[in-house]
């Protein structure tokens, strides 16, 4: 890569040196804060030779790397030097700058509602399964089995609160458990009893609403931020010795009361006078409303709108027994699996037919980050197409008033919550997503280059469409290289990765950073750690540790190469609460100490502190796969890297 060069191209595609007020980097990206993002030529960006795609985060506008991103840095920093030379005092006040509040409450519902996905994806396809029984007359309702299976699949849904306070405490910086146990006081018997009995509830002489909290969202969520609120404040004053004791016993004292009384009742109201919105929009706008939501949903995933939905979702399901407007989820993921097919239709390049058909694939199934990113985003026209298929399934959908009846991923596997009465119609209108969109796809037809050409050059790329002003980032680093045209290199000795940390493992798609959740660098795992110290994975050498400490890379010696990653934008931290133990190029051991981090400062600091763990050549392996589910020891082996050939 020819560094000065790339960074003069990557300069004039942002806006020109003038629309640049700083620039510094993480361990894989170049983070940018902008004048005017609208002046970034995205389409040419990610075309770009060493660009593996883009990402704005907040205000910051991201161009993802990789390895080379610190060389690329450097040389953006040569040909601006008044940036580089205020960097060290322009990214602390950066810290502080004044945040878009709609981009602030999308970032936290996508924080609180991305970690609880799978258990209520899952237990959403269990009941959706289990109602598909209920309707062919394949089970009684009064058999134990189908009842005690009833249960497994609704308990999630029936303590939602409790779910969600985990999920929540982490989020706002509270205590997780101390959430939990402010959301186990909805469903004390004793409290269930008194809402019951049907006289007036008091405490210290204020009334209290007998409200049921079952499968509840809002109230929750509210309380759980008052909490981290109150436990901040009492820290501050309360001394060491006496925190571990009287923090959770005031905090308790004072945001219990405070959720019974007022939030509770308030965010119950809320929520309903939400699904009634809901259902009097499907009711007097039904095509309409189909059009408008399933044609822009797609739209509304790329900036993480779409999980503003997601508790509305539940609490349709939870309080009326069905939701209108999942079925619109589905016929936007279906429209951009028919417009990925299109393209593998349409296409004459191998590796765009192959990578094309597979995300169509991974779309079906109810992802359908690869095949917008990857394939409809980048040729545009399949992405217009996909918007109208989406809007043609979603305005069939609602016409024929199609409902949902348990909350599962929009995609072939969720089929079974979609079972009842309009079933026959939600499968028409995903049909029609689909065929429209591939239709459409394959008649309108797009640009692709030849074969084996070179990517284009910015003064020779036509203008960005104004359709598309979002980002978009290759999914998987096996899509890159496929994208690219590299072949991968075999490696031919199985490994094992051991846990850094102790700690819950999760899912890399559960992260709200795209860039890792779409898997851009590789394949991996999470783990929420509960304790700042990180140590080895592998026998091998230390690549290099970043600057400020949050994030290290590792070659083991039989090649597999790691990133281990340590909380989420924590590089804005600039190094504080983080304390390294190697060096570049040290040789480590499995359970060698690495990095220490203060992971309360973290925590009190609303930052994620999941430890990331990637494996960045990916592709050089047969297969990647988890050994572990749950917890997590330190030591202990959680991912097993298949040779490619043994």
């Amino acid at each position: 890569m020819d560094y000065p060069q790339t960074a003069r191209t990557i300069i004039e595609l942002l806006g020109g040196a003038d629309n640049i007020n700083s620039v510094f980097h993480c361990i894989t990206r170049l983070r940018f804060d902008l004048k005017d993002n609208e002046k970034v030529q995205r389409a040419q960006l990610e075309q770009l030779d060493g660009v593996m795609g883009i990402n704005l985060s907040g205000d910051q506008f991201q161009v993802i790397i990789g390895s080379k991103v610190t060389q690329v840095c450097h040389a953006i920093q040569a040909e601006l030097p008044d940036t580089a030379a205020a960097q060290a005092t322009e990214q602390p006040a950066a810290e502080h700058k004044r945040r878009n509040p709609v981009s602030v409450a999308l970032e936290i519902i996508s924080g609180i509602f991305s970690p609880i996905i799978p258990a209520i994806a899952g237990a959403g396809i269990l009941k959706g399964l289990l109602s598909l029984c209920l309707s062919f007359g394949w089970v009684a309702s009064s058999n134990q089995t189908f009842q005690i299976m009833t249960a497994i699949g609704d308990g999630v849904f029936y303590f939602m609160p409790m779910v969600l306070a985990f999920s929540a405490g982490n989020k706002f910086g509270a205590n997780p458990y101390l959430s939990v146990a402010l959301a186990a006081i909805l469903f004390h018997p004793t409290l269930t009893t008194l809402f019951k009995s049907g006289t007036p509830v008091e405490f210290l002489g204020l009334g209290v609403s007998a409200v049921s909290y079952a499968s509840s969202v809002i109230p929750i969520i509210l309380s759980v931020w008052l909490l981290s609120f109150v436990e901040r404040q009492i820290n501050r004053v309360m001394p060491n010795a006496l925190k571990t004791m009287f923090t959770p016993l005031l905090s308790l004292l004072i945001v219990a009361p405070v959720m019974l009384i007022f939030i509770g009742p308030a965010g119950i109201s809320v929520g309903n006078n939400l699904s009634s919105g809901i259902i009097w929009l499907v009711d007097n706008m039904g095509p309409l409303a189909g059009i408008l939501v399933g044609g822009t949903l797609s739209l509304m995933i790329i900036t993480g709108m779409h999980y503003v939905l997601v508790p509305i979702i539940i609490n349709n399901i939870t309080k009326l027994g069905y939701d209108p407007i999942k079925i619109l989820m589905f016929a936007a993921n279906f429209g951009q699996a028919g417009a990925a097919f299109g393209v593998f239709l349409r296409s004459r390049n191998k590796k765009t037919k192959s990578l094309a058909l597979s995300t169509s694939f991974t779309a079906l199934m109810g992802v359908t980050e690869p095949a917008m990113y990857g394939v409809n985003i980048r040729f545009k026209k399949p992405f217009a197409a996909a918007l109208i298929g989406g809007a043609c399934g979603g305005c069939f959908g609602s016409t024929m008033g199609v409902k949902t009846y348990a909350y599962a991923l929009s995609g072939l596997p969720g089929l079974p919550a979609l079972v009842g009465p309009t079933f026959d119609w939600a499968l028409v209108s995903m049909a029609i997503a689909f065929g429209v969109a591939a239709v459409l796809t394959v008649v309108m037809g797009f640009e692709e280059k030849p074969e084996n050409s070179a990517p284009a050059q910015p003064a020779e790329a036509p203008a960005v469409a104004a359709a598309v002003p979002t980002p978009a980032a290759v999914s998987s680093s096996a899509e890159a290289e496929l994208l690219a045209g590299i072949s991968p290199v075999a490696i031919s000795k199985n490994e094992q990765l051991f846990a850094p940390i102790d700690g819950q493992l999760a899912q890399l798609s559960e992260l709200s950073d795209p860039v890792f959740a779409d898997e851009v660098f590789g394949k991996g795992m999470a783990i929420v750690p509960l304790k700042g110290e990180l140590l080895s994975p592998i026998d091998g050498n230390v690549g290099s540790v970043f600057a400020t400490n949050h994030a290290i890379t590792l070659e083991s010696a039989s090649g597999a190469e790691v990133l281990i990653h340590i909380g989420i934008d924590t590089v804005k931290l600039n190094g504080r609460h983080f304390t390294r133990h190697v060096e570049d190029g040290q040789q480590v051991k499995v359970g060698d100490p690495l990095i220490s981090f203060d992971l309360d400062a973290l925590i009190a600091a609303n930052i994620d502190p999941s430890v990331i763990v990637i494996v960045t050549n990916t592709d050089h392996y047969g297969a990647i796969s988890q050994l572990k589910q749950g917890a997590v020891a330190s030591r202990e082996a959680f991912l097993q890297l298949t040779a490619t050939t043994a």
